[in-house]
């Protein structure tokens, strides 16, 4: 138990130096690393026990043991979120991957932020004082977007007000999506996908809440 508690410590350190999150931190220290302990579970699962127990009826604690129990971590995660799905269905398809995605994490089958294909993505969200239309104009327009973003984008898809895709200089997918809050609120969720490192994640975490506050500049 001190073994853990000693590591726990030296992850917490490694993140306030570098930034890093608790997963990404924990991996770059490991070598022949202890269990996570069960008060680890939440911080690797990106979810607090309160958040999942309230929507999902059971704590990380309990979801691992249960999955466990069910030899879910011999599984890959289409087949272990088909085993949620099947076993607690009233809990929902979005809570059912929620659950995979942490147990995968608390289990070391999953980094935080990391999706089923291997690559990672970065997120980040923000709200403005000022219409969905015109918080959507400032990504429709082509000068308005280099401006705040600092970088040449494509546009792949886009529905008004609604969502936008766009390719990167380097190849990566970022996804807006837009949600009216009424006739002077509304805000933007970013994923930046297609990320090839917990690292890469974690620098565009940062840098995309920079350029969203560059956005509200321009919009306010």
């Amino acid at each position: 138990m001190t073994h853990n508690k000693d590591f726990k410590k030296l992850v917490r350190a490694r993140m306030e130096k570098t930034g890093e999150s608790y997963a990404a931190a924990r991996a770059q220290l490991m070598v022949d690393p202890p269990p996570p302990t069960v008060d680890e579970y939440a911080d690797l699962a990106g979810m607090s026990d309160e958040a999942v127990r309230k929507k999902t009826g059971q704590t990380w604690l309990e979801w691992a043991t249960s999955l466990d129990a069910l030899g879910a971590k011999a599984l890959d995660h289409t087949a272990i979120a088909a085993l949620v799905r099947e076993r607690w269905p009233d809990i929902g398809g979005w809570w059912a991957q929620t659950v995979t995605v942490g147990y995968e994490r608390i289990r070391g089958l999953r980094d935080l932020g990391q999706l089923c294909s291997g690559d990672y993505a970065a997120s980040k969200s923000k709200t403005y004082p000022v219409s969905v239309g015109r918080l959507f104009e400032a990504f429709e327009d082509e000068n308005t977007r280099d401006r705040w973003i600092g970088e040449p984008t494509v546009v792949r898809t886009a529905t008004e007000s609604r969502s936008m895709r766009l390719t990167w200089p380097d190849g990566t997918i970022v996804a807006f999506w837009f949600t009216d809050k009424g006739p002077d609120k509304s805000s933007v969720s970013v994923q930046h996908d297609k990320l090839d490192s917990p690292e890469r994640r974690e620098l565009e975490k940062e840098a995309w809440g920079e350029r969203l506050a560059r956005l509200k500049e321009l919009v306010t």
